[in-house]
């Protein structure tokens, strides 16, 4: 099967803007993505390859202020699943408890919890700091028979550790489509019965009843504008992980949370990522 390989470079570069230019990629065929230092890499099959659906993408990309430039190769006719295994995802291993493997590998640690995932993209395998940050709070964390949220789900990995770590029912909402499916999918995988996946944003929240436990693992703007959709779908002693932004915006997330009634518990580092952990009063 031959593919076109696109180079994005964004400037300015950051998790968002890969992740939102991952997502409007998929949308027009693109299966798989690779973060590089500038931007990411992204691989199309050639026959589904819309050249004037990519150039709208550039240029209508709905982040303010980013510029976003491409180029196109061909790369060599090879076996993808193959070089996914080989260069870019790995098993990986979380506390020495979870590991996260794919459909394709064949030789992986065994671990209490074992999730597979199917890696149509390089974002949600476990990798980030973010993400493995949270895994690694859930993993201390108490869920059983704890009702969970995971806000902004992606290929839903947390929710997948929650309902494996006795959470029931689990809820996982994202705004993409393309992470919507992709959740069901994974969660299949899993043989995962009780998590509802949806498509949509905070005002879902509206009228909820309360949950145990949120997560939420998305940016910094993102969790300041909608930390009070969390909240209202929070009862005392309700627990919320965050992630996403950076060690220097530990301050403002955490002055966001305690105006809305959040204590502040513990924060989480690595590589200037950060996860913080805040209990309703």
């Amino acid at each position: 099967m031959k593919y076109f390989e696109i180079t994005f470079t964004a400037r300015p570069c950051n998790e968002t803007v890969t992740d939102v230019l991952a997502a409007l990629a998929a949308d027009i065929g693109f299966e798989s993505f690779v973060e590089c230092e500038e931007g990411m890499q992204a691989y199309v099959q050639q026959s589904l390859f819309d050249e004037e659906a990519l150039k709208a993408i550039v240029d209508d990309f709905p982040i303010p202020d980013v510029q976003i430039t491409y180029s196109l190769a061909e790369p060599e006719d090879k076996d993808w699943n193959e070089e996914w295994e080989k260069n870019f995802f790995q098993p990986i291993v979380i506390g020495n408890r979870c590991v996260i493997h794919s459909t394709f590998h064949k030789d992986y640690p065994q671990t209490e919890y074992d999730i597979v995932i199917n890696p149509q993209m390089a974002f949600g395998t476990g990798h980030h700091e973010t993400t493995s940050s949270i895994i690694t709070e859930l993993l201390e964390a108490d869920l059983q028979g704890k009702s969970v949220l995971d806000m902004g789900c992606g290929t839903s990995i947390l929710a997948i550790l929650a309902s494996m770590r006795g959470a029931d029912p689990v809820t996982a909402i994202d705004i993409d489509d393309w992470c919507v499916n992709n959740s069901r999918d994974n969660i299949a995988l899993n043989r995962i019965s009780n998590i509802t996946v949806e498509l949509g944003d905070a005002s879902l929240l509206k009228g909820r009843k309360p949950f145990d436990v949120i997560i939420a693992n998305i940016n910094r703007n993102i969790l300041l504008a909608d930390m009070p959709a969390y909240v209202d779908c929070m009862h005392s002693g309700s627990e919320i992980y965050m992630s996403g932004f950076y060690v220097e915006d530990i301050p403002a997330i955490r002055e966001r949370g305690e105006g809305l009634g959040l204590t502040f518990v513990h924060c989480r580092e690595k590589n200037r990522w950060a996860a913080v952990k805040l209990i309703k009063n």
